[in-house]
């Protein structure tokens, strides 16, 4: 041990051992640990591993706190004292749980499963977690562990976490919000979210992650989006739909969501100068290209105003029916309006799975044209 003695110094150890106060062998502590996180000769392994013992063994909380928190990046740190000491009480544990990488992911599940809800959080706050450990966190962890682990994007969720996650805490928002919100979402998890976050959130959801085309088309037909109401129905009464489009853009409220309810409820003119202020292109093209270019016309200033191509499908049952109304020339309510779009959806999704169509047939049956108001008492137009 000579050699590491004289790498750590004689004075320091004997500090550590026989220090008069606290603070003087926690300072001793913090200066051993920094100099053997620089590295040691493999000879001299064994020797400062022993001193390192010592420390955690030491009655002192001070003293372990300070290896923990001077060692908590540290690869020098045996992984058999890194578990002593993420047993020790919060404030030696919860530097090593939150940053030391000579942990395994079984050893980070273990803690997650076996801990205090502080060291818990201390866990959920690792730069990087893994599908084991976030799944022992949505299984024994506290609300607010399950919270911290979500929001982070490097913490990897399979979807059987996702969904039980949900399940657990499906009344905490701050929870499914931050499920909502991460960069990838399984659709089966979108869907899911869908009927139990905010409207705000639900926009998200609509306007970020994969969702079906027929729930999309329900969030549009107004039986789960509620706060776009008022929008929409405003929609229908501005004079200046240039000035008003402009205005939701730049509160980044034009949302695709948003658009397609407006459309669902017949309100034409708006979906036509949305889809200008989106694209930057003037309204007088939008017209030509929604209603007088072909097949190809809608499709390519939708893509040109960056609306999501999962929703197309929606967005053309819309148009077709609108256009086929306007033909006939009768006065239409919004609930035919809707009846009609989608029974045109419903052809044109023919690949859609059983749920899905279930799904339609019954919301066709639900609406009833005798019971809504006409869309302004006039022809579609």
């Amino acid at each position: 041990m000579a050699t590491t003695r004289a790498a750590l110094t004689e004075a320091d150890i004997r500090t550590l051992v026989r220090g008069q106060t606290e603070d003087e062998r926690a300072a001793a502590a913090h200066k051993l640990c920094r100099r053997i996180d620089q590295g040691v000769p493999e000879e001299d392994r064994a020797a400062a591993e022993d001193i390192l013992r010592m420390m955690a063994a030491d009655a002192t909380e001070l003293v372990r706190r300070a290896l923990a928190v001077t060692l908590k990046n540290s690869t020098e740190l045996p992984r058999d004292l890194a578990l002593k000491l993420a047993a020790d009480v919060d404030s030696v544990a919860t530097p090593l749980i939150s940053f030391s990488p000579v942990f395994t992911d079984e050893d980070l599940a273990g803690i997650a499963r076996s801990t205090t809800a502080v060291k818990q959080v201390a866990l959920a706050r690792r730069e990087v977690l893994s599908d084991m450990v976030t799944s022992a966190l949505v299984e024994k962890g506290c609300e607010e562990a399950v919270k911290i682990a979500v929001a982070n994007d490097n913490a990897t969720f399979s979807e059987r976490s996702l969904r039980s996650a949900i399940d657990r805490f499906a009344k905490a928002e701050a929870i499914t919000t931050g499920i909502a919100y991460r960069k990838v979402l399984p659709l089966s998890i979108s869907e899911r979210l869908v009927d139990i976050v905010t409207d705000k959130v639900r926009q998200h959801l609509v306007d970020h992650h994969q969702l079906t085309p027929e729930t999309a088309l329900q969030i549009a037909l107004g039986t789960k989006e509620r706060a776009t109401l008022d929008l929409v129905d405003q929609a229908g009464r501005t004079a200046d739909l240039k000035a008003f489009c402009a205005h939701l853009h730049k509160q980044e409220r034009l949302t695709p969501s948003l658009i397609l309810r407006a459309l669902a409820h017949g309100h034409m003119a708006f979906f036509e100068w949305a889809l200008a202020e989106r694209s930057g292109v003037p309204h007088h093209r939008i017209w030509l290209m929604v209603h007088d270019a072909g097949p190809l016309g809608l499709r390519a200033i939708y893509e040109r105003a960056e609306m999501p191509p999962r929703l197309f499908a929606a967005f053309r049952a819309g148009v077709d029916t609108f256009h086929a109304l306007q033909a006939e020339g009768s006065v239409m309510s919004v609930a035919r309006l809707q009846e009609r779009m989608l029974e045109r959806f419903l052809t044109q999704s023919a690949g859609g799975g059983r749920d899905d169509t279930e799904y339609l047939l019954e919301k066709m049956d639900r609406l009833a044209p005798a019971n809504a108001r006409p869309m302004e008492e006039r022809a579609i137009a």
